[in-house]
């Protein structure tokens, strides 16, 4: 059932007051608080519970757009977030469902549910709908399913393994019954690979004075992938 609102709501945002040389600091960002105006017909109210910050914000904080639009200055960031809906006046949302959005760095948020993608609390962890269940987990299993066409028993290559994307590639092919390969340059990352994501061996390319050879060594057939 939708519900009203008749007020207005106070929020806190994150904006981008300058933009990076290097490493963003702190500096880079303020803290402001906005009042958003009740919500109108069709409309819902969300408040944010977790948020997720990827690296490729990173390239929207620099001036000129590349394949989505640069971060504007004096305005509240935007990136993957998921909140519950506290406010209702559209038909397609209750109060109290957990949804997925792309207005992060604020408390709230307004929408007329274009967008918007209601999420299941009891699939798995809410938080995992920003990550394996999220942009990264597809982005993995449409590059082996759909474009690889990954077969059981293919043996994978993976660079940047420890990656997000990289990582949830590693165990979409080992869950397939695939031996994987994967590379990373430090002895941590190397070490979660064999030991967490269950990888069959890793090559350090930092250290690894002749790559290819030492791929074509564990890999003597080739790699599908």
């Amino acid at each position: 059932m939708s519900t009203k609102i008749s007020q207005s709501v106070q929020s806190q945002q994150i904006e981008l007051s300058s933009r990076p040389d290097g490493v963003p600091t702190k500096d880079n960002f303020s803290l402001a608080t906005v009042e958003l105006s009740p919500i109108r017909e069709g409309e819902i109210l969300v408040r944010n519970q977790w948020m997720s910050v990827d690296p490729y914000m990173r390239g929207r904080m620099k001036a000129g757009d590349s394949y989505v639009p640069a971060f504007k200055l004096g305005e509240p960031l935007e990136g993957g977030c998921i909140g519950e809906v506290i406010e209702s006046n559209n038909e397609h949302f209750e109060v109290g469902e957990q949804v997925l959005g792309n207005l992060g760095w604020r408390e709230y948020w307004k929408s007329d549910g274009k967008g918007v993608q209601k999420l299941d609390p009891e699939l798995a962890p809410i938080q995992a709908f920003l990550g394996a269940l999220g942009m990264t987990g597809m982005t993995a299993w449409v590059g082996l399913k759909r474009i690889a066409k990954l077969r059981p028993g293919s043996t994978v290559f993976v660079s940047a393994a420890s990656g997000a994307v990289g990582s949830m590639v590693c165990q979409i092919a080992k869950a397939s019954g695939c031996m994987v390969i994967g590379s990373a340059g430090k002895d941590e990352k190397i070490k979660w690979l064999k030991e967490n994501a269950g990888v069959n061996a890793v090559i350090n390319y930092k250290t690894t004075e002749n790559f290819s050879d030492e791929l074509g060594k564990l890999a003597p057939n080739g790699s599908d992938g």
